[in-house]
């Protein structure tokens, strides 16, 4: 019988349909020794019959019951560079490369993880089950739950079930102790046996049976440790008083010879060889054993429950004197540390434990348990030796702990270890993995060697199995908790034996059947004390030496039968031994006897006194007999022991034994047949002891479900209410807070099989019995209290039915089914199903009603129900299910209560995680699928609810399932895929025909549906996607709404970026939930998951989470956090409001690393998934087979722009670029159109925005961007005209974004890395040479920048034309630059300020209002300086701008005549009316805003700033420009105010004219820059323009204050004296030179070459009229190289300098573009100095006079002159000429016509003065006539001077 039970497990999943796993109980697999009570004739005893097949028979375990996933390969995850102008990428490379695992040892175990799906961050492989090629990207779904496990959202589910472990497991933590060796100072020559337990010391308590041990002589082991056994003990919660108890006994000493007391001597023994050999000898031939000696180690130290030992007293046994390598301290503390969380064992390094324990206890005297802690007992002495003992704690490896048997173990077949343990090392750590995996194959063995494998320790090689034995734990008979073991033992303890006289007592115990004869064999039940021994049948006590009271301490096991008489009993026989070895062996005598029957103590632990029979004579068990019987001590109850029974046969509650007993009479019909004994014994149940009623569970129920299969109407209803009443009270007295009883879900999912189809279903009659009780409740009736507690334990009800059902169908088609095929539905009776709907529908009602009154109990009913058809759908016809379903539905329909919409969202939920859900039918044959439909609806009308919580769970619900089918391995085949995306594609249609249910969710439900919608959308084929995007163009707008709203959600933000944006700790949070907040766009479980891995610590094994070590392990107590880092995550938890960003900052740096790489991966997952929608868009739209806006095209520039303007990595813009090319490719005719002008300005602005990036791959795909717009510019336009005046406009708008300037170590600004890069891009895209390159880089075709035009094969790419637009971008960038660097000195500078927005102004040129604007900064900035002249020329070339786009559109008053009047007051203007003005018109820019009001505007602003700079004449011709337009706008108002402003300049301009005083509007001055500190100043010349009060020492100081402030270092500041050359070569490097020359403008008639001194004075009225580009100034200097000389050597040079514009110009200095210089020699000076004092003369004579008030002025200044000329004061000028020339050596050195002309021109001097001396004779009157005559005399004596070197003077004079 035996061996046909210990079969090879079977598994009803051997074939693809069974869902049952038989897991063989434990009965078959190892309690061998059990045997002869399974072969007892038990078929009298029915219920001892289902005892043991309640222990014995298999576990029917539903496979399917709990779910099914099946995980595919992790995720991998790589590291996403994302980067913005201010990124850093080396930093972000070297944080990539720190996230890669250090070394080869790092596993994924090293992970943080908590959840079932562990994590792999960084990995260069993608999982298998990837379809990379079909998309651009991975699924957005695992980087948006990298940590989904299923299990853990499952368990959230109200009233969800959980697996539990086998019934027999536990989570007790379980050590092996193993007693290594033996020693002492004497030494080891007899054999020793010892027994090791459990031991409570301070109830003076054993806690487990003891566990035998033998240590033989050294020399008799010869290598032998087979008999070095392990036993397992069992510990519960620590405490200080479990201790392990240690008594050793040797061979009784024989009397004279060599005692005991040799151990203990204090000085060292050597015993002789006669002694040896004696001790071995004896040790041979005495069977008797003497108590050794003891001793006591404590599990627990003082730091986990109080010090070690305690108070101890002087005689306690406890002295700390363990010496070795290990103390009892150390012990007890490595003990603690694995046994203090009473946690399952972990195979964990370090576990064992070696200690050697020297505190023994010499034995003196006999003693009980209960006495040898006794303080007033003598104290013992201390045994000299050692023994060593290997405490190990448990790593259950291959199968639970509990398997183990007490008395014996499993049998493991050596050839099956190698496959056992490769299987398991492969298994998950889950338990219902261990239970679904489990090839668990028991082979039976002989039963001659009972033996134990299957505890592995750690540290010791799988394969090396050792003999461990499981010590029975006595608990176990105290716990409430159900037997699931066979075990039925009873415990002998004699205590005492209290004699007259002194005795050498031993005892022996046996167990016999009957008393009818004493000489038959006694029953072989006595488990040996040896390993490998079979059953004995008797056992024998230590001997007690020479006591009157002889004290036991022995133990003494026996299996009981099956069947208990009242004949059984212990037969218990005194011996006395002479202990003096003679010729023989020494021979025991009997002196007495004693009996006790065994079914007068069937209690779980009793003390017993019994007297003691001289002899034994038949039927000494008699009461009536006893008178005949002969007593020792005059039958005084001298012999005490003690029973302690452990059996889960016989139970010791009296009302179960009486209840098993009526049960035996009903089914063998020896009561009444209406059974009303066994009615009251089922009554009585409610009145049994809890504890009874537990460990009696599994055959009660069994038994009960027995009845109310086939026990007639009364009985049925009776088994029924009292199986409620039993599973109420197990539910409250036994929960541990759960809403499913552990014992009775284990009852359910292993131990009720059914009865093995041994008699018909229980489902039946269960549906029948509990149908009616509720049809009675349905209809009013009264039936009591009890149906409360039937909806209670609905749930097991409902679950056994289910199980019956499904047992039925797996044993129905277990042997007819072909191999392969489905186990086809279970065929119900129409009866049975009819009674089931009644009571499914019974049920809905309650849930109904009592949801309405707000009973959270109608949740769990709610789930229940669910459960049922969740489990149903696998068993009978799915459409039989969706009857119910549809009564749930309908039941709940519409708007109901929140509870009631709560029920019905629990219920979808669970219904849809079936494993078939997504393969399941419609009601009707044509229905696609019913759940699905019903689960989308009331999806949506929740989301559409006002309940917050609601809308997140039903979010939740979406993404789960959305998981579990892309993460389970069977839904990986893409037709799998896309058919689930077509059973969810309804929800999308349902989201856009009510889109506002989508924006009033909130951000984190928002998320969850989004990503949701992006799944769906992935695997959707094309043709799908077509259909959504054919029903109207704004339905087709909607759905790519859906896909901003998904770029907006889920793009990744640096936590800088978050940093700006107000978190404050003070914030609300809008989202509303409680758990902290880690991250704001992936899933919530992530919350939950980081908060979880954040509060643990880290081992480094998977058992106990991927966590990580303390940061500070002395700061840790029980009440402190483990570690800093969480004290901060408490502290920012406790905060309201919490920051995510002090959330994150709180996790260890692995989570965080963690945390950012699974951001940006979902980041760039969703960017490439709504980039391949898009581009699969573009594709249909191409084609013409949409609804969309065929004219803009607005769903594709939408989406384009929301990718370009979001933080992306490079592995998008890798894929995106392809993308651009070909949208731009097909598309490019309307988008490059002007109604696209928006997008297309915010695309140029996003590429230039790339081209700074410093990634080096993104910066050239953005040049090469910008180089597809120039084509489709050539193709569609011929040029780039448009295109030039966008990038303009948007590298403006970039230059405010970006940082142009950077800071050098010397303070000064210069060129920062973004406007390199951007330099660098802009050259590269009009770098022809680079072309070819960029173009393969970036994985475009080779003629992607080709332009040819329909039937034309002429390229109209120009890289000409791209050259030029390059320039002009470079243009404008450098002019930003210069700006910016100029930022710091703007205010000191001003010269160079105004430059810079000169500079800008012409950059911009091309953009009116650009240009416009920069002109008016300018305009501005010269106001501040009072530069009036310039800042009226920039509002005459903002006027001539606006004329210049009115002129061209030809709507405007003006025409070009008008232009050229404006050129020439600003000649800086130019002349051409620009064409192409069209162009520039850009949404929000160009000649659109240019109106003939803003050019008034400005041109009376030129009229107002010029009048203050009193140029008049440009006054006149501005308001000349102004009066045509009012008079066409016939505005004579306006007329008549600009014909007055007109009067009054040009009596300005007459009365400038009139003046004596010469009017002069500036002073010029030249000025040179020479030093390498000045840059590109460097070796310049400029020509500044300065106010007319500003002379030559004010302009120096002003320069020098500018330059000075701005150097620094070392250089310094020095001013060239003289206007001399320079010759830079010769300057000192280190000193910067300016040289400042005042210089004179140059008229446009002016004879440059002329030797006459220049005197503005001079020079005509219409000087003032003019603008100026020629300066010049004269420089005296000689042939010998001074500066200075006599006239003779006096040579001068004229330097002519031509500017780069006229004055007045838009800036106040212009650069020299053009030097010439002419020289004068001596005497050409001299000439030239007669001849302009004669000019000026002459012009004064010469110059008309219109009225005698004229004349005064014009005497003062002929006065003047004449006195300069020839008074004799001054007359030495012209005396000096003719001595320095017309005398002696000089005069010789003249060439001819030198001389000639010198003679000229001094009588032509002569002439003139003489001539104006007459004039003034007839202007002066009487007060001048001195005057006159001075002037005549002075004349007179020049004339006489001059005839000495011209005699012809006289003559001509």
């Amino acid at each position: 019988m035996l061996m046909a039970e210990l079969h090879i497990m079977e598994d009803y999943t051997s074939s693809s349909g069974y869902r049952f796993k038989r897991i063989q109980h434990r009965l078959c697999a190892s309690n061998s020794e059990l045997e002869p009570l399974l072969n007892e004739n038990i078929d009298q005893w029915p219920h001892l019959n289902e005892l043991l097949q309640c222990y014995k028979a298999d576990w029917e375990v539903d496979e399917n019951k709990y779910g099914h996933y099946e995980s595919v390969a992790p995720s991998s995850f790589q590291n996403q560079i994302f980067e913005g102008p201010d990124t850093d990428i080396e930093t972000e490379m070297h944080l990539a490369s720190e996230r890669l695992p250090k070394n080869d040892n790092v596993t994924y175990d090293d992970v943080p993880s908590t959840s079932g799906r562990q994590m792999s961050e960084v990995s260069l492989h993608k999982p298998s089950f990837n379809c990379q090629d079909m998309h651009f990207g991975e699924s957005p779904l695992p980087p948006y739950e990298p940590t989904f496990d299923w299990e853990n959202e499952r368990s959230l589910i109200v009233g969800q079930r959980t697996p539990e472990t086998l019934p027999t497991h536990t989570s007790r933590l379980k050590i092996t102790v193993k007693v290594m060796s033996l020693s002492f100072q004497a030494g080891l020559i007899e054999p020793f046996y010892g027994t090791i337990c459990l031991y409570n010391r301070d109830r003076k308590e054993k806690l487990s049976e003891d566990f035998h041990f033998c240590i033989l002589p050294t020399e008799g082991q010869d290598g032998n440790t087979s008999l070095l056994r392990r036993a397992v003990f069992s510990l519960d919660a620590p405490s200080m008083s479990i201790c392990l108890l240690i008594q050793l006994e040797k061979t009784a000493t024989e009397e004279g010879g060599v005692t005991a007391s040799v151990y203990s001597h204090k000085e060292p023994i050597h015993m002789t060889e006669r002694e040896k050999q004696k001790l071995q000898v004896w040790s041979r031939i005495m069977p008797c054993r003497q108590s050794f000696a003891w001793t006591i180690i404590p599990l627990f130290d003082g730091n986990n429950c109080t010090a070690i030992g305690g108070s101890a007293s002087p005689s306690s046994p406890l002295t700390p004197n363990a010496s070795g390598p290990t103390s009892l301290d150390t012990f007890a503390e490595h003990v603690s540390k694995i046994a203090l969380d009473g946690k399952q064992a972990q195979n964990l390094t370090g576990d064992s434990v070696i200690i050697e324990i020297s505190n023994l206890n010499m034995v003196k005297e006999s003693y009980t348990e209960d006495l040898f802690l006794d303080p007033k007992r003598k104290v013992h002495k201390p045994v000299k030796g050692v023994l060593k003992l290997e405490v190990e704690k448990l790593h259950i490896t291959l199968v639970d702990a509990d398997y183990i048997s007490e008395g014996g173990g499993r049998i493991i077949d050596s050839n099956d270890i190698g496959d056992r343990f490769t299987e398991t090392s492969l298994r998950k750590h889950h338990n219902h993995d261990i239970l679904g995996n489990g090839s668990l194959k028991f082979i039976g063995t002989n039963r001659m060697n009972i033996h134990r494998n299957v505890l592995t320790p750690s540290g010791e090689d799988h394969l090396n199995f050792s003999d461990d034995l499981e010590v029975f734990d006595f608990r176990r008979m105290t716990r409430s908790e159900p037997f699931s073991q066979l075990f039925h033992c009873l415990y002998v303890y004699p205590l005492t034996v209290s004699l007259s006289r002194k005795r050498n007592l031993f005892i022996r115990i046996e167990m016999r059947k009957d008393d009818a004869d004493i000489q038959k064999q006694p029953l072989e039940v006595v488990f040996p004390k040896d390993q490998g021994h079979t059953f004995e049948n008797n056992a024998h006590t230590q001997i007690v030496f020479g006591a009157r009271m002889a004290c036991y301490h022995d133990e003494v096991k026996l299996c009981l039968p099956a069947i208990l008489t009242s004949q059984h009993h212990l037969l218990f026989t005194f011996f006395h031994v002479d202990l003096q070895m003679k010729l023989e062996a020494p021979k025991p005598v009997i002196i007495g006897y004693s009996a006790l029957p065994l079914t007068s103590h069937i209690q779980l632990f009793s003390d017993v006194s019994l007297p003691i029979l001289r002899e034994l004579v038949p039927h000494y068990l008699q009461v009536n007999s006893k008178e005949r019987f002969d007593f020792l001590e005059d039958g005084k109850n001298v012999f005490k022991l003690r029973l302690r029974l452990c059996s889960s046969l016989i139970p010791v509650n009296e009302r179960i034994r009486d209840f098993f007993l009526e049960y035996d009479r009903h089914n063998l019909r020896t009561s009444p047949p209406w059974g009303s004994e066994l009615l009251e014994a089922i009554n009585s149940f409610k009145n049994v002891d809890s504890t009874a009623l537990l460990q009696f569970l599994h055959p009660i129920l069994n038994l009960l479900l027995r009845l109310i299969g086939d026990g007639g109407e009364t009985l049925q209803v009776a088994a029924f209410r009292a199986m409620v009443n039993i599973l109420t009270r197990v539910q409250q007295e036994s929960s541990d807070g759960a809403d499913r009883n552990s014992f009775l879900v284990k009852y359910v999912d292993y131990a009720f099989n059914d009865f093995g189809g041994r008699q018909a279903p229980v489902y039946a009659g269960l549906s029948t019995v509990w149908g009616s009780l509720a049809r009675s409740k349905a209809k009013g009736y009264r039936v009591g209290p009890v149906y409360d507690d039937v909806l209670a334990m609905a749930w097991f009800f409902l679950e056994l039915i289910v199980k019956s059902m499904a047992l039925e169908q797996s044993r129905l088609f277990y042997h007819s089914l072909p191999s392969g095929e489905d186990v086809p539905p279970l065929q119900l009776k129409e009866g049975v199903f009819r009674c089931i709907i009644q009571l499914y529908d019974c049920l809905l009602t309650e849930v109904h009603e009592r949801c309405k009154k707000g009973l959270s109990f109608a949740k769990l009913l709610n789930s229940s129900l669910a459960f049922f058809c969740y489990d149903l759908l696998s068993i009978i016809e799915p459409r039989q299910v969706f009857e119910l379903v549809s009564l749930y539905i309908d039941k709940f329909a519409g708007v109901c209560q929140s509870i009631l919409h709560d029920c019905k969202l629990t219920f979808l939920q669970i219904i849809c995680d079936h494993d078939l859900f997504v393969e399941m039918p419609g009601r009707d044959p044509s229905d696609r699928n019913y759940l699905s439909s019903v689960l989308i609806q009331e999806i949506f009308l929740t989301l559409d609810h006002d309940d917050l919580l609601q809308r997140a769970k039903a979010a939740r619900i979406l993404v789960v399932l959305m998981c579990k089918h892309e993460f389970d391995s069977r839904y990986q085949k893409l037709e799998d895929k896309l058919y689930i995306a077509q059973l969810y594609f309804p929800l999308i249609g349902q989201i856009l025909d009510e889109m506002p249910v989508l924006y009033n969710l909130h951000a984190i439900e928002k998320r969850e549906v989004l990503i949701v919608i992006l799944q769906i959308i992935r695997n959707l084929d094309d043709s799908s996607l077509v259909k959504a995007w054919q029903q109207s163009i704004a339905r087709t707008r909607l759905f790519f709404k859906l896909l901003e709203e998904c770029l907006i959600h889920f793009e990744h933000k640096k936590p800088t970026d978050n940093m700006l944006l107000g978190c404050s700790s003070r914030l609300p949070d809008n989202e509303g939930h409680d758990s902290p907040k880690y991250s704001d766009s992936l899933s919530p479980a992530i919350n939950t998951y980081l908060s979880e891995a954040s509060r643990q610590e880290f081992r480094g094994t998977p058992e106990n989470g991927y966590l990580w070590h303390k940061v500070s392990p002395q700061l840790s107590s029980s009440n402190q956090p483990y570690s800093l880092r969480e004290a901060l995550a408490q502290a920012q938890s406790s905060r309201i409001g919490a920051t995510t960003r002090a959330l994150r900052e709180s996790l260890h740096p692995i989570l965080r690393q963690k945390l950012e790489v699974w951001e940006e991966n979902l980041s760039t997952a969703v960017s490439l998934q709504v980039l391949e929608i898009t581009n699969k868009f573009s594709v249909a739209a191409a084609s013409q087979s949409i609804a969309t806006d065929y004219g803009k095209l607005d769903c594709i520039t939408s989406m384009m722009i929301g990718l370009f303007s979001r933080s992306q990595p490079l592995a998008f813009w890798k894929a995106f670029f392809s993308v651009f090319n070909y949208i731009f490719s097909v598309h490019g005719a309307t988008l490059m159109a002007r109604e696209n002008d928006r997008f297309m300005k915010q695309v140029a602005f996003h590429l230039l925005r790339l081209a700074v990036f410093r990634n080096d791959s993104i910066r050239k795909r953005a040049v090469l961007g910008l180089q597809i717009l120039i084509r489709n510019s050539f193709y569609y336009f011929t040029n780039t005209t448009r295109l030039r005046v966008m990038l303009t406009i948007t590298l403006s708008e970039l230059m405010s974004d970006i940082q142009v300037a950077q800071m050098k170590p010397n303070g000064n600004l210069e060129e920062s890395g973004e406007a390199w890069r951007l330099r660098k891009s802009l050259e590269e895209m009009a770098d022809q040479r680079l072309n070819v390159q960029l173009i393969n880089d970036c994985g475009l075709p080779g003629n992607a920048l080709e332009a040819f035009p329909e039937n034309s094969t002429d390229n109209l790419w120009s890289w000409s034309e791209v050259k030029y637009l390059s320039d002009s971008l470079l243009l404008a960038l450098d002019a930003a630059l210069e700006h910016a660097v100029l930022a710091s000195v703007m205010t000191v500078d001003r010269y160079a300020a105004a430059e810079s927005y000169h500079k800008l102004a012409m950059a911009y040129a091309s953009v009116p209002d650009l240009h416009i604007m920069w002109l008016l900064h300018l305009c501005d900035a010269h106001q501040e300086m009072q530069s009036w002249a310039e800042a009226a020329q920039c509002a005459v070339a903002v006027a001539s701008v606006i004329l210049q786009a009115l002129v061209g559109r030809n709507d405007a008053v003006w025409n070009r005549e008008h232009v050229a009047s404006l050129s020439k007051i600003c000649p800086m203007v130019s002349n051409a009316v620009a064409s192409d003005s069209s162009a520039a018109e850009v949404e929000g820019y160009g000649a659109s805003k240019l109106t003939v009001d803003s050019a008034v505007k400005y041109l009376q602003l030129a009229n107002k700033l010029f009048s203050q700079a009193e140029l008049y004449h440009f006054c006149a011709n501005i308001l000349e420009l102004i009066i045509p337009v009012y008079k066409s706008r016939r505005a004579y108002g306006q007329l008549a105010k600009c014909h007055t402003s007109l009067s009054s300049i040009y009596d300005s301009i007459l009365e400038q004219e009139s003046s004596p005083i010469t009017f002069i509007d500036a002073t010029y001055y030249r000025v040179g820059f020479y030093g390498t500190w000045f840059g590109k100043l460097d070796r310049k010349e400029y020509v500044y323009r300065e106010p007319r009060d500003v002379r030559l020492g004010d302009i120096m100081e002003k320069l020098s204050h500018i330059y000075e402030s701005k150097i620094v270092g070392s250089h310094t500041l020095h001013i060239i004296p003289d206007s001399r050359q320079v010759n830079a070569e010769e300057l000192q490097p280190d000193v910067c030179y300016l040289q400042i020359t005042a210089v004179d403008p140059v008229m446009e008639d002016e004879d440059l070459e002329s030797r006459r001194e220049r005197i503005f004075s001079l020079s005509t009225g219409s000087l003032r009229t003019q603008v100026f580009d020629r300066f010049l100034f004269d420089t005296p200097f000689t042939k010998n190289g001074k500066t200075q000389g006599g006239l003779e050597d006096q040579w001068k040079r004229r330097t002519v300098l031509q500017t780069e514009g006229s004055f007045p110009a838009l800036v106040n200095r212009l650069l020299v573009v053009k030097s010439e210089s002419l020289e004068f020699s001596p005497v050409e000076n001299a000439i030239g100095m007669i001849e302009t004092r004669t000019a000026a003369l002459r012009n004064e004579l010469e110059e008309p006079r219109s009225s005698e008030s004229d004349q005064l002025p014009r005497l003062q200044s002929l006065q003047r002159i004449l006195q300069g000329s020839v008074a004799v004061q001054v007359n030495s000028g012209v005396l000096s000429v003719c001595k320095a020339f017309l005398s002696g050596e000089p005069a010789t050195r003249l060439r001819s016509q030198e001389l000639q002309q010198l003679i000229a021109a001094l009588l032509e001097f002569m002439a003139v003065c003489k001539r104006a001396i007459r004039v003034h004779f007839r202007l002066i009157g009487e007060e001048d006539q001195d005057f006159h005559t001075q002037l005549v005399n002075g004349f007179q004596s020049l004339t006489a001077e001059l005839s000495h070197y011209i005699p012809a003077i006289l003559s001509e004079l």
